[in-house]
This record gives C-alpha cells, sequence and structure tokens, in this order.
C-alpha cells in the first residue's frame, strides 16, 4: 500500500508549507531518472494582444525569489516579456509520471547575476550568444556559420568573451504553483499552492 501525507495524496508531494522545497526535492528526483535535460520546460508567454506562444527552454537557477532561464532580449520570447510580463512555466518528467505548472510575473534579472552565468558557459555557446540573432529569418546556414567565425576571430581567448547586452536572463516570481501526478483512469493527483493576500503560500487539491 502506498504511503500517503496528510491530505491523502501520495507521499512524493510531502507536506511542506513551502512549494519550492518540494520543488526542489522533486527536481533532484528528475535528475536521477530523467535521461536527458531534466531542467527542460515549456515557457508560454503572450504578446501584447494576448496572442500566446510557448517553446522550450532551460531552468537555469531556482530559488524562493524566483526560476530563472537566459535568453537574446531581442527574441520573440523577450519582446512578449517585455509588453507583457507575465508567463507560465510546465515541467513535465515522463520517468516520473510528474508535472509542475508555475504561473507568475517575470522581471530581467541583474547585470553581475547575468554576467555570472554568462562566464560559465562553454566557448562555443558564448560565440553563439554572439553570432545568432535569435528569430530573425535567416537567409541560409552559411550566413550562420559565417557570423560565428566572425566572432570566433573577434574574442579567441576562450576566457575573454563579454556577455552582449542583448543577452541576459529573466526571473520568474511564482505566484501559483501546481504539483501534478498521473493517476490510475487519469485520476491524477494535484495539488497547488498560491500566494494569498498576506504574502505567505496557502495549499489545496484540485479534481483530476
Amino acid at each position: 500500500m502506498n504511503q500517503k501525507n496528510s491530505l491523502d495524496l501520495d507521499i512524493c508531494f510531502m507536506d511542506l508549507e513551502n512549494p519550492i522545497e518540494l520543488f526542489d526535492n522533486w527536481f533532484n528526483e528528475a535528475k536521477k531518472t530523467e535521461i536527458n535535460d531534466p531542467n527542460t520546460l515549456a515557457l508560454a508567454t503572450a504578446d501584447k494582444n494576448g496572442v500566446p506562444s510557448v517553446r522550450m527552454v532551460l531552468l537555469k537557477d531556482f530559488s524562493k525569489n524566483g526560476f530563472v532561464f537566459y535568453t537574446n532580449l531581442n527574441s520573440v520570447k523577450s519582446a512578449n516579456l517585455k509588453n507583457n510580463p507575465y508567463a507560465s512555466m510546465c515541467f513535465h518528467w515522463k520517468s516520473l509520471l510528474r508535472q509542475i505548472r508555475i504561473n507568475g510575473k517575470i522581471s530581467q534579472v541583474h547585470d553581475n547575476e547575468a554576467d555570472e552565468y554568462f562566464t560559465s558557459r562553454p566557448y562555443g555557446s558564448k560565440i553563439g550568444a554572439w553570432a545568432s540573432e535569435q528569430s530573425t529569418i535567416l537567409k541560409n546556414r552559411h550566413e550562420l556559420y559565417q557570423s560565428i567565425e566572425k566572432f570566433k576571430k573577434k574574442y579567441p581567448d576562450k576566457n575573454s568573451v563579454p556577455r552582449p547586452k542583448y543577452w541576459s536572463g529573466w526571473n520568474l516570481i511564482p505566484k501559483e504553483i501546481e504539483f501534478w501526478l498521473d493517476g490510475e483512469n487519469r485520476i491524477h493527483q494535484r495539488l497547488k499552492y498560491f500566494i494569498n493576500k498576506e504574502g505567505k503560500w496557502e495549499r489545496f487539491l484540485l479534481s483530476p
């Protein structure tokens, strides 16, 4: 018989007041079982007219202050966020039959945070950030390869590639976090946390 928590959910939901702690637990489990990129998430944004757009990005940091990913500030996702600073993240770990959805408001990370992360990236990724005009029309692949070679010549020292001003990170400050576990006959288990008016987390069950 499966162990249960105080809400009669599977014990994997634990009994925590802070959902960031539960996310940390589930994320660490995913690192053990997911073959590729357990930090992959679907990021949904909407433009100023409310037209949605979704794509996969990589989570690079998280804490009680939010969930961080990095990108070109001239990309479609960044343009959306500048006009409509609300977004939704969805993690799905098939190996665990678990899903986490996070909704909240997004703000750009501080330059020193972006600099620190950019410095940690592989040389090729740093050059790629300079060479690619993300989301713009590309005449052909050769045009991109030429741009890569141009910036390799400009920044030959692998340890001295500066961060482009148009490349940085976004931090989603969560207002709602939902944890989902697959259930037999589609009777899934769902636990949702939200920030109340006092700025504290509350939790409740959702129907599958």
